[in-house]
């Protein structure tokens, strides 16, 4: 990498393999002075165990990005609705103030998120089983409340959703959390629960540049929560008649190589399914947004034979 000196102007070309992760100042062998050495580092990935069906431990998946029409909450739901046809037991949380999660599954919960945050309803009255093996603790415009009463909290603030959540743990093989656009105490909530981080990019210029500033933030969250873990990056509404698919595709690919997962073509159905209350295997069980969410599937549960 190139590396100016701000004081006397001098080029540096650094091995960037050899600078200390913790290093934040440079000296310049020209002029003798120190200077802030800026280095845009990748999140760190954090290696998961593979769940086994009925297995104690729950692994806790965020699917989250602060730019909104990437396919957050179809990944989410297709994703849930996957493992639970795979035989895990699975939990979706639906964090946004829209609940689109509730419509596109079809199902009319009674409570959800903000009953079981504020203490009004228990668990087991706040949970919708919206399908075999599959729970949805809903979203909807009551959580604005929620986000009020976060900011109004002294401290601790950022962990209200994980203390009402732990009732959860030991209970389910995979918790799914859809987290709505933007960055609010909602979603910085989501990022002190979940693990496991995946971000749905659409193959577009406009996502990349949100997929770097929201690592940015993760990057301060993970100061205070060295355990999450950037797991999965999305490609979504991939078209290869489009040429700049393949270029954005590659570029990403480079830069987080095994994190990248199998993409998500563009496919009409993924639209169709949710005006239906169906997730795709229900609506069109053989078309490639179908297969490619199986492929997630299989990825994310690490076993290459689930769903085939």
């Amino acid at each position: 990498m190139l590396v100016i000196c701000p004081h006397c102007k001098k080029k540096h070309t650094i091995d960037e393999k050899k600078i200390p992760p913790n290093a934040t100042k440079a000296r310049c062998t020209s002029c003798g002075q120190s200077f802030a050495l800026n280095i845009k580092r990748p999140v760190e990935e954090k290696k998961q165990k593979p769940v086994k069906k009925g297995e104690t431990v729950t692994r806790k998946i965020g699917v989250s990005l602060s730019k909104g029409g990437v396919g957050k909450s179809t990944t989410a739901i297709n994703l849930s609705a996957g493992l639970a046809l795979a035989g895990y037991k699975v939990l979706l949380v639906d964090t946004d103030t829209q609940g689109q999660d509730s419509f596109m599954l079809g199902v009319k919960p009674k409570a959800g998120l903000t009953e079981l945050v504020t203490g009004e309803l228990s668990l087991k009255e706040c949970l919708t089983k919206a399908r075999k093996n599959l729970w949805l603790l809903a979203g909807g415009k009551a959580l604005a409340g929620v986000k009020r009463m976060i900011d109004r909290k002294d401290y601790g603030g950022e962990m209200t959703v994980s203390e009402a959540l732990q009732p959860v743990d030991k209970i389910f093989d995979f918790v799914v959390v859809d987290t709505s656009p933007g960055w609010d105490p909602l979603t910085v909530n989501v990022l002190f629960y979940i693990n496991e981080l995946m971000i749905p990019v659409a193959l577009e210029i406009m996502s990349l540049q949100g997929l770097s500033e929201f690592l940015r933030s993760i990057s301060s969250i993970q100061k205070y929560r060295p355990e999450l873990g950037l797991q999965y990056i999305l490609p979504t509404f991939e078209d290869k008649r489009v040429k700049k698919t393949s270029r954005i595709m590659n570029k990403i690919g480079k830069i987080y190589g095994e994190r990248l997962c199998v993409p998500i073509r563009y496919n009409v159905r993924l639209s169709e399914a949710p005006a239906y209350g169906k997730t795709i295997y229900e609506y069109a069980p053989g078309c490639n947004g179908a297969q490619d969410y199986r492929e997630l599937v299989r990825k994310v549960a690490n076993d290459p034979k689930l769903l085939s």
